[in-house]
């Protein structure tokens, strides 16, 4: 699924995210956001508008007069801890009468009938589009109506809305530059719960770069649903461009220009991309990153399947032939470049043959890393309504077995040949498991750990790779990078 959805972080799931603190601000909002990192980028919107409205946020639910939880409906493991969230609030809600609670984002509206009048669990129903709607809608509720818009809309970018940036480590930060998607891949819902693919103005993109650099922020990830379908021509919806006039059409931005432009603009800072579609890449994109050191030379280029009959299924718009030459291009533009996939294991009809298939891909490509999942239908998708979900839950757990362990082989072999090299990593956290070390990836995204010495959060070091596993290299830090 062409998202940034994909790349879920654990560790955030659930978080509640904490804003600067606005002294004239009387009232508390709670907010926590699930799924995808868009909608941890939609929860800093949500809290930059609600700002405006007297809220500050706070990490404690029971004091909380207004209680937002941003949904996902990517899988089904993210709408039941919803659910059960919503239990918890409403638990709450007994003790703390005046509390409000809302339901945003991807699931608000599929569910928008279930949550008000069926289970009455929620006071309000806001959907990704629908933010800016959001002090109308707390004007309904205390009027003690319930509210609820679910409107997608044809150009909401959220261009002008300068996100708050919640629970930051202060080194890297999102930006994003398209939303909704007009790939109908047949198992996901994100057209539906997104809406159509618009992009964002570039130049309110580069003013919002300028404002995190000028905070001092050393990397940023440019985010849509398909980033590299990023075209500008003034607005709306990118299916309507051929509806736009000869002087749009002709100066439209592609996204190969944008990065080109924020990499030009701004040479100290390190960009990264989210997600990518591959009958979308263009060797346009590959050349940029080429051109400029600052653009990480990483790539996450989901495939799902490596069988064409499964290709076709899902209405993915390539073959795997098609896949392998693309692929192939980009090792002979840049034969350094990292790649990472999401797979689907289990998919309506897939057979033992297809499976080899997916394997057999895999191996040809040797990814460094892997987002991988068994099948689970989502309501409101095509598969859903024309496909019969067919393959027993323990083939498919055996099948992702398989892949998981093939994509552990690929993904130490990819880490190995890193051993003995110096290379450049952004310091952006301390390590997990050691406070003494300092934890950073370099351009290919492969994360180290090294000793903090008197290294600081966000400088950009040497470091040679002395030890690796899997997931993480090792080393020592040999100087600072001419980046700094």
């Amino acid at each position: 699924m062409e998202h940034v959805e994909k790349i879920i972080d654990e560790k955030l799931q659930g978080k509640a995210l904490v804003t600067e603190h606005k002294v004239q601000n009387g009232k508390k909002l709670f907010i926590e956001s699930y799924g995808c990192q868009m909608n941890m980028n939609d929860s800093e919107i949500v809290a930059s508008i609600l700002a405006e409205q007297g809220y500050n946020t706070t990490q404690f639910l029971e004091e909380a007069d207004l209680v937002l939880v941003n949904t996902c409906s990517i899988r089904e493991k993210a709408e039941d801890t919803v659910r059960k969230r919503l239990q918890k609030y409403n638990a709450v809600k007994q003790i703390n009468k005046k509390m409000k609670v809302g339901v945003l984002g991807c699931m608000a509206e599929r569910l928008k009938e279930k949550f008000l009048e069926e289970e009455k669990i929620v006071d309000l129903v806001v959907g990704p589009d629908a933010y800016r709607d959001l002090p109308n809608l707390l004007a309904e509720i205390e009027a003690g109506r319930d509210a609820i818009n679910v409107i997608l809309s044809k150009d909401e970018t959220y261009g002008d809305v300068s996100p708050v940036r919640l629970n930051s480590n202060g080194v890297t930060a999102f930006v994003s530059i398209t939303r909704g998607c007009d790939n109908m891949c047949t198992f996901c819902v994100v057209p539906f719960t997104r809406g159509r693919e618009r992009s964002r103005d570039p130049k309110s993109i580069l003013e919002e770069i300028q404002s995190m650099v000028d905070k001092n922020f050393k990397e940023i990830t440019l985010l849509g649903q398909n980033v590299d379908s990023f075209l500008w021509f003034g607005g709306g919806l990118k299916k309507d461009l051929n509806k736009a006039s000869e002087m749009a059409q002709a100066t439209a931005v592609d996204f190969a220009q944008l990065l080109n432009m924020c990499a030009t603009r701004f040479p100290k800072t390190r960009f990264r991309f989210a997600t990518s579609n591959p009958q979308d890449m263009s060797l346009d994109v590959i050349y940029t990153m080429a051109k400029h050191r600052n653009i990480c030379k990483y790539l996450h280029l989901p495939v799902q399947s490596g069988s064409n009959k499964m290709l076709k299924a899902m209405n993915r718009q390539h073959t795997r032939e098609e896949y392998k030459t693309l692929v192939d291009n980009i090792f002979k533009i840049i034969p350094e470049m990292s790649l990472s996939q999401d797979m689907i294991v289990g998919f309506c009809g897939e057979t033992e043959e297809d499976h080899q298939d997916t394997l057999e891909l895999m191996k040809y490509v040797k990814y460094d890393f892997g987002f991988m999942f068994t099948y689970s239908e989502r309501p409101g998708t095509l598969a859903a309504k024309k496909m019969v979900d067919d393959v027993p839950h323990n083939v498919k757990k055996r099948r992702l077995k398989e892949i998981i362990d093939l994509q552990q082989e690929h993904a130490l072999y990819r880490t190995q040949q890193h051993l003995g090299k110096i290379e450049e990593f952004l310091i952006e956290g301390t390590s997990k498991k050691n406070p003494n070390e300092w934890k950073g990836r370099n351009t290919q995204n492969t994360v180290a750990v090294f000793p903090k010495d008197d290294y600081k959060l966000g400088d950009f070091v040497m470091l040679k790779v002395e030890d690796c596993t899997s997931a993480t290299l090792k080393g020592t830090v040999v100087g600072y990078s001419d980046n700094n």
